[in-house]
């Protein structure tokens, strides 16, 4: 059934009728054929690129911090090379392959079903969550747990609760710990702390893939690594936790700036039922957000620096997003459709400004904006 969509007013997006709203979901679909239909030798040897230096990198990293981890600015040159290495398997690698987005190789190691990348999220729950649940209800309020994480209150399409005046907070631990909040969002842990809806005998039932992936991970960077490192244990401890948090505070930042920009759309209603592809494609653009940069900045980023051309095409490979970003925008300037884009520091500081909103309940903001405003008239009139 064609729908038309007609956007929210405080939306920069323009009304679509049901004909342009097709018409425009066959140019998105064009655009998409266009780069599935040739890929071949430049992407394979891109993604064989990144593996490498993943590889390599984590080996030069750990071989320093072993071996000369006491001597601080060589402690300071591994902790960095390891966290950068952490990064870019976990944004380029690990989550692009994850995706698919390379199973056309017919490399085991590089297929999505296989892949469990250097986190302590496993696989399979990070591939519910994110791969079906986000990307089928991306922002749909109720729907897609990626709105706020079950932690923060990123919409006001969110009822408000008095433990969201902690948003700001909340969003810097989220951002600090998000490793480990990644790994428990299948677990659903608010509705045992908060909600009373799920028991904890259920969560530790639904915890064991969990529980065994952290042992692993734990194991591996606090136990193993330290332990054959002898003498050099601390600084490779310390090393390898402070490279997690560098990575889960790059990862989080990336994240944010997709999601939870101020122009960045959330959802009351679940219409996926009758929801064309046509509408799909325009609800992950209006949910989404991108930020410019230089190449090693999308590359850190997983190229969700071009977030909005992730929703739309989440099995594509990512190097192929700069590509396909200018068609997409130039498509959205033709039917009137906001392309949210802005500089990385731009897109950051809109993510604190919601927040800093949502924290407070609907139309709280407006009114404290207005009796300043009436303030300042009062003011200038006395004078």
């Amino acid at each position: 059934m064609n729908m038309s969509v007609k956007f929210p007013e405080n939306s920069k997006s323009q009304y679509l009728n049901p004909e342009q709203v097709e018409a425009f979901g066959r140019r998105v679909e064009e655009i998409r054929r266009e780069v599935m239909e040739n890929l071949g030798e430049a992407d394979a040897k891109y993604i064989y690129k990144i593996r490498n230096f993943v590889r390599y990198s984590e080996i030069a990293s750990r071989g320093m911090l072993m071996f000369g981890g006491w001597i601080p600015p060589v402690w300071l040159a591994g902790t960095g090379l390891l966290g950068l290495s952490k990064i870019v398997e976990n944004m380029e690698l690990g989550h692009n392959v994850m995706h698919g987005q390379f199973d056309w190789l017919n490399d085991p190691s590089l297929n999505g079903a296989n892949y469990d990348w250097d986190t302590i999220a496993t696989g399979d729950d990070w591939k519910h969550t994110h791969n079906y649940v986000h990307h089928t209800y991306t922002n749909i309020v109720g729907k897609d747990h990626d709105v706020g994480y079950g932690l923060l209150r990123v919409s006001e399409q969110q009822k408000w609760e008095p433990r969201f005046l902690f948003n700001i907070p909340l969003g810097i631990q989220l951002m600090v710990l998000f490793e480990w909040y990644v790994g428990v969002q299948n677990l659903h842990l608010e509705d045992a702390l908060v909600y009373k809806t799920k028991t904890w005998k259920q969560v530790w039932s639904d915890s064991t893939k969990f529980r065994k992936k952290l042992v692993r991970q734990v194991g591996k960077d606090y136990v193993f690594f330290p332990l054959i490192a002898g003498p050099n244990a601390v600084p490779v401890f310390l090393g390898n936790a402070v490279a997690n948090v560098i990575r889960s505070l790059w990862a989080s930042a990336v994240i944010f700036n997709g999601h939870f920009t101020e122009d960045a759309e959330t959802f009351e209603e679940d219409n996926t039922a009758t929801e064309t592809r046509a509408q799909w494609y325009l609800r992950q653009i209006r949910g989404s957000s991108n930020f410019s940069g230089t190449e090693w900045l999308h590359i850190l980023s997983g190229n969700l620096s071009h977030q909005i051309e992730h929703h739309l095409f989440p099995d594509m490979p990512a190097n192929r997003y700069a590509e396909v970003a200018p068609k997409i925008k130039a498509l959205c300037e033709e039917y009137g459709v906001n392309y949210n884009e802005a500089n990385f520091v731009k897109q950051f500081w809109s993510v604190w400004v919601r927040l800093a909103k949502c924290s407070l309940p609907n139309g709280y903001t407006d009114q404290v904006s207005s009796k300043i405003q009436k303030m300042k008239t009062i003011f200038s009139l006395s004078k």
